[in-house]
């Protein structure tokens, strides 16, 4: 069914972000699984079948547990997809998240991938390329634990070389690529149309994601 037709398909509303706002371990993370992770999880689900379509492959979608937590409550959380079925941080993927503040929509590269350095020693290779294909408005990050990142239309030649360089030779640096979206902004919208704009910013992304797995 399109992503338009899936009326159920919930948004996010200020109540979901102020789940971030409570300080205990165990009330923040029961909050995080009675209220966020449901819509994490409808959204993994309804853009499992675009994705699998835009690849070519079967993609599945993976929402972040944060299993290892015991005492710090999480900053954030995220839904990811990837072509393995058993998880995703190995492998190119695609993230929506949230913190407290924003829902970030990107494709990613983190440190325990081991095509991270390869990926960026090639999009070095093909600088130019990359920055053509690259939305002016997307935001370059190299650490997913940190909120923000510098926006590609105002990194210069040399900047992007010297942060794919960094991806390359750095173990914890990581490779982000993509958009954010204000609390407000995603407030107002539909759980469908949120759908829809994650999409159409992987659709934007897939130049990356195409030079990490070919």
């Amino acid at each position: 069914m399109p992503i338009a037709m899936l009326p159920k398909l919930e948004g996010f509303t200020h109540d979901d972000f102020d789940v971030f706002s409570l300080q205990g371990f165990e009330e923040r993370m029961t909050a995080l699984k009675t209220h966020v992770r449901p819509k994490l999880e409808a959204l993994g689900a309804a853009l499992a079948p675009e994705l699998a379509h835009l690849l070519g492959t079967p993609v599945f979608a993976h929402v972040a547990k944060h299993a290892r937590r015991t005492v710090n409550p999480p900053q954030d959380t995220w839904v990811a997809w990837s072509t393995n079925a058993r998880g995703y941080k190995a492998h190119p993927h695609f993230q929506l998240g949230l913190w407290g503040s924003h829902v970030f929509m990107q494709f990613a590269l983190i440190y325990e991938s081991p095509l991270k350095a390869p990926f960026a020693r090639r999009a070095r290779q093909e600088l130019d390329r990359v920055r053509r294909a690259v939305p002016e408005h997307f935001r370059w990050s190299d650490d997913h634990m940190r909120p923000g990142g510098r926006i590609h239309g105002e990194l210069g030649k040399e900047d992007l070389h010297a942060f794919l360089e960094r991806g390359e030779r750095v173990a914890k640096a990581e490779i982000l690529c993509g958009v954010d979206m204000t609390r407000d902004e995603v407030a107002a919208l539909a759980g469908a149309d949120l759908a829809t704009c994650a999409l159409a910013t992987f659709k934007a992304a897939l130049p990356l994601y195409n030079l990490a797995t070919t």
